[in-house]
């Protein structure tokens, strides 16, 4: 399937996901974030879901998040390192190129993924940024880099009706770390990783109204 075909199809995949509420989990709560998990169906992994409010409009939450080149993401997810625009196929769709730190004590080694990406937005105000794994030629495996796998994947900005300057953000990822992990480190791994992607993208959000 073509780039373009394979991101419409992320996206349609997450439409699903957040239709169906079967079969999920909870894994971790905190003030900001839900996370619940159940088994994938794209790999031999989990697909994790989070949920939560934050204190700003879709479009400051979506200004935080959105993957463009140049965008706010680096600053303030510690588990971006580095994000760049491989193709831009359209204004919405891209393939693109992330790289990410060691983490859990370095026990797993900095990672990259090239995905493609797609961007969205609804009539009732939502946007929506979708992305799974794609090859580029552009992109072999680099050697310093572990190269994982993002299966269907991505950020629901919802508007919350009444209340202009809050967003539900709904969350799922799906990835395969690749390399030699313990299955131990990959389930402790997510869960906290997500908590703190909430965490930290609330006070970047407050950090943009300030």
């Amino acid at each position: 399937m073509e780039c373009a075909g394979r991101a419409e199809a992320a996206a349609e995949q997450l439409r699903l996901y957040r239709r169906d509420p079967g079969g999920w989990r909870g894994c971790r709560s905190t003030g900001e974030v839900a996370v619940s998990w159940r088994p994938s169906t794209e790999f031999a992994g989990n697909l994790y879901k989070g949920e939560g409010i934050l204190p700003g409009s879709p479009r400051d939450v979506w200004e935080c998040i959105k993957p463009v080149a140049g965008g706010l993401r680096t600053k303030w997810d510690q588990n971006v390192k580095d994000f760049e625009v491989v193709e831009a196929i359209s204004d919405t769709v891209s393939v693109c190129r992330t790289t990410t730190p060691s983490a859990c004590m370095r026990i797993i080694s900095p990672r990259e993924f090239v995905d493609v990406v797609v961007m969205k937005q609804y009539e009732d105000g939502t946007m929506l940024s979708a992305a799974t794994n794609v090859e580029h030629p552009l992109c072999p495996p680099q050697p310093n880099f572990v190269r994982g796998f993002n299966y269907p994947c991505g950020c629901f900005c919802i508007p919350v009706p009444g209340e202009p300057d809050r967003t539900e953000l709904l969350t799922f990822f799906q990835t395969d770390l690749g390399g030699y992990l313990p299955q131990t480190v990959v389930d402790s791994f997510f869960p906290s990783s997500i908590s703190g992607f909430y965490s930290n993208l609330t006070k970047a959000v407050k950090a943009l109204k300030a």
